[in-house]
């Protein structure tokens, strides 16, 4: 059973047919119980998609089906959808308990009630004896755990985010994330996520919807998107990765420059693009299983992250973006290497190299 379908459908702004599309015609399921993001960059159409499921735009045509039921001209009271924004939106002159009950006490919920769900939705976001404090008390993570609860309270069929753990530094984000995933899969919620993180997306997601330019570019579960990208488009935004241009042959292996691999599917004889992640490189190391030495890499700048370093090489086929979590033999500028590829984070993606600059892109 889908908790949410969209069917065809398109979003435009404004009354004149040739204003462009927002959206362009994407269809896709969500699964009851299931957590999906909408993932992409800036203008790719994700909130306008997640506002389109919330009911606070209307599509221009298509239909949108949420448990079964067609919601298409319903608005958003209608729908039992709730939604958490980016901002929180928290009343600054209520407390905590008062900003919890308040959607309950909007829907004519008896005091009571109100209060008894109110600080049982905090104490499932672990805010016991918090109720009392104004927001401008609290910090960032429990300003995000109040609005969680008052999206939760309402009990909806689905709930929805919108950029949630943006305004967060780093630690906390990962902290959240993984408390939204929990409580997601403790309540069996069906929910639909918007994000431009991609290391937010493969954390919490069961499926990913990767948008470009108001359409679908791909759609499926976080390991499927992040090891068989379909496009370079793809391919670039699941992670840093570099596209290279490279060429299959009729033995069906890839060349890279002196580089031979053995894609995980068949590709067409002709031109391709290899997207390599930087953790695929091996440093110091031939390509022993493709008889070659490897790809001579001479190191133009490094950077000491703590966990893992970051370098850059120029290399026969381009600059080359590595991560290394070899961390007691560091390398110096200006030392001479060579490069071979595992077979984890290499991607073959159709499609014709179109010659630029640097002869590579990083996305």
């Amino acid at each position: 059973m889908s908790g949410i379908v969209f069917k065809n459908i398109t979003k435009r702004y404004g009354s004149d047919p040739a204003a462009p599309l927002a959206v362009k015609g994407i269809s896709f399921e969500v699964p009851v119980g299931t957590l999906t993001t909408i993932l992409g960059p800036s203008g790719c159409g994700k909130t306008t998609t997640l506002r389109m499921i919330a009911g606070l735009e209307s599509p221009t045509s298509g239909s949108i089906v949420m448990g079964g039921r067609d919601v298409t001209t319903l608005g958003p009271a209608e729908r039992n959808v709730s939604m958490m924004f980016q901002s929180y939106a928290l009343f600054p002159h209520m407390d905590v308990i008062e900003n919890v009950g308040y959607g309950l006490k909007m829907s004519g919920v008896k005091k009571d009630e109100v209060a008894r769900r109110a600080t049982d939705a905090l104490k499932g976001v672990g805010l016991v004896g918090f109720d009392r404090r104004l927001p401008s008390e609290l910090s960032g993570g429990q300003q995000q755990r109040v609005a969680l609860a008052r999206a939760l309270v309402l009990e909806p069929a689905v709930l929805l985010f919108d950029e949630p753990l943006s305004n967060l530094d780093a630690r906390l984000r990962r902290e959240m994330r993984e408390e939204i995933r929990a409580l997601q899969q403790r309540l069996k919620l069906t929910v639909a996520y918007v994000t431009h993180d991609q290391s937010e997306a493969l954390a919490v997601s069961d499926q990913i919807i990767v948008m470009d330019h108001g359409v679908i570019a791909q759609r499926g579960t976080p390991e499927q998107l992040y090891s068989r990208p379909e496009s370079e488009f793809v391919a670039g935004f699941m992670g840093e990765a570099t596209v290279f241009p490279a060429t299959a042959g009729t033995d069906g292996r890839v060349a890279l420059g002196p580089l031979m691999l053995m894609p995980a599917h068949a590709v067409a004889a002709g031109p391709v693009k290899v997207a390599v992640r930087p953790e695929a490189w091996r440093i110091g190391a031939v390509d022993a299983a493709n008889g070659t030495d490897g790809l001579p890499a001479t190191l133009r700048k490094a950077a000491y992250l703590g966990s893992f370093y970051e370098y850059g090489f120029d290399t026969p086929i381009g600059p080359v973006f590595v991560v290394s979590s070899d961390l007691a033999r560091p390398l110096a500028a200006g030392a001479e290497t060579r490069l071979s590829l595992g077979r984890h984070g290499v991607s073959v993606v159709p499609g014709a190299w179109r010659e630029r600059p640097e002869g590579a892109v990083k996305q």
